[in-house]
């Protein structure tokens, strides 16, 4: 899986040799400090593999490349750190002969205006500018932190900070993702269509697999399995279960089980499976909250074969660390233009909602294919609080992944419908649905339950290289 709770950056540390190198030996030392408080792991130059501690020449630089080359596989990040002028030869050989592609951080500290003697001034301002120069000169992305220089004991660095390592996880988690696709789409949903070529361009695979795999898999599992029982069990303390449904219980586990251990064998970090209506056919139960629950562990899983909605969800997840639902923009909201109304049958994560959950039968199809063969369907509404959305689309006519991100506020305006509900309000709603509407976006849309679109629009800009368009 490509989530990392737990990630490592690669630690440089710069400084020049007419400046007090004391001023780098605390730097090092906070730095060290924050990141294991804030649950980092580092990859960093010993104090003795340099005079200072620190990179001041070319070969120092070659030194820290070489180290992070041998810890390629642990480093999720850079973080380039200036206690004063620095020197960008060495800085800038250590990251493009390490040869990691990840994001990088440049951070640079504040003078203090009342100690700007010879033995007390960094001058990091101006060299923090020469540092980026040199970078955008090799083509190496970064990412800046809020202000230009601020001391490294600032809170804001600690911001900055759990803010980069939510772009590292989203570039480097999309640049490997592997996005598991359970069925064939249904014919009446071209709207969802992908193309897997351009998301391959961008590292992204698509692991294809016929629902029959799926069902027959499910049909072998042995009643009396333990790790079935087990899967009832986490269904029944997942969501309250209505009396006369427990036959139904456990072929919902099993189907459950079997997609669980698909995803294990294939390595895959979201889904997108056919929920309907060969499922509800062929096997009698919905997949709702077999993909709730896998949306709850941050492993997202998309209806209708959407990939491109499993990848945007999987990029919220990456984002935040917390579960993505995937959702339709679905009804107006007459009293107030900025409102509306978005649902889907009963896939969101127990914790989007944050309410108490019952499985029931799927609404809309329930009344054409039997209530009692689309059990499995969560309902439940979800409570005020802000959200991010985020949306993908392939865009065959130009060989391109576009995208559009923003934010709102869930509210808890009443609404009659049933399964998953959420009443949003987005600024400047209208304009956002006229863009969607001129670009060919799609009617389903991830969202997460917090503010990230910082994150996002950062990782996209800066590394991803797709088209954006940034809701405001």
């Amino acid at each position: 899986m490509a989530y990392k709770k737990k990630l490592t950056f690669g630690l440089i540390i710069g400084t020049r040799s007419y400046f007090n190198s004391a001023l780098a030996e605390d730097v090092r030392a906070t730095l060290l400090k924050v990141l294991t408080e804030q649950g980092y792991d580092y990859v960093v130059l010993d104090k003795s593999d340099t005079p200072t501690g620190s990179i001041e020449t070319r070969e120092d630089g070659m030194k820290c490349a070489k180290l992070f080359r041998a810890h390629r596989d642990r480093i999720d990040g850079i973080i380039v750190s200036l206690p004063n002028f620095g020197f960008e030869i060495g800085i800038i050989n250590a990251i493009s002969l390490s040869e990691l592609n990840v994001p990088v951080l440049v951070q640079a500290c504040d003078d203090e205006n009342d100690k700007v003697d010879l033995d007390s001034r960094r001058d990091a301002f101006c060299g923090k500018l020469s540092v980026c120069n040199n970078l955008y000169q090799y083509g190496i992305p970064f990412t800046d932190t809020t202000l230009h220089t601020y001391s490294i004991h600032n809170e804001l660095f600690i911001e900055d900070l759990n803010r980069f390592a939510g772009i590292c996880r989203v570039v480097n988690g999309l640049k490997h993702a592997r996005i598991g696709a359970i069925g064939a789409r249904p014919a009446g949903f071209q709207t969802v269509r992908a193309s897997e070529k351009i998301l391959q361009a961008s590292g992204i695979t698509v692991v294809p697999v016929d629902l029959s795999e799926i069902l027959g898999a499910a049909r072998k599992i042995d009643d009396q399995a333990a790790d079935l029982k087990a899967k009832m069990e986490s269904i029944r303390s997942y969501a309250r279960i209505p009396e006369g449904y427990e036959a139904k219980l456990l072929i919902q586990a099993k189907f459950g089980l079997a997609v669980e251990n698909w995803i294990a064998e294939n390595e895959v970090d979201a889904t997108a499976i056919q929920c309907w209506d060969s499922l509800e056919q062929n096997y009698g139960c919905a997949a709702c909250v077999t993909m709730s629950m896998l949306s709850e562990r941050l492993m997202p899983s998309a209806c209708e074969v959407d990939i491109a909605g499993a990848v945007s969800m999987y990029a919220l997840t990456l984002a935040s660390g917390q579960p993505s639902a995937l959702l339709d923009w679905n009804n107006n909201f007459a009293e107030d233009r900025n409102k509306c109304v978005c649902t889907h049958c009963g896939n969101f994560p127990k914790s989007f909602i944050r309410n108490d959950l019952e499985l029931g039968t799927l609404g809309v199809l329930g009344r054409t294919l039997g209530k009692i063969n689309t059990f499995g369907a969560v309902k439940g509404k979800v409570t005020e609080g802000p959200f991010t959305f985020f949306r993908i689309s392939t865009d065959d006519n130009y060989g391109v992944i576009k995208s559009y991100l923003g934010k709102g506020q869930i509210t808890n305006d009443p609404y009659g419908m049933d399964g998953c509900i959420a009443v949003t309000q987005v600024d400047h709603l209208q304009k956002l649905m006229k863009y969607m509407c001129k670009n060919g976006f799609e009617h389903h849309v991830a969202m997460c339950r917090t503010n990230v679109a910082d994150v996002l629009q950062e990782a996209i800009d800066s590394y991803l290289g797709w088209k954006l368009y940034l809701h405001e």
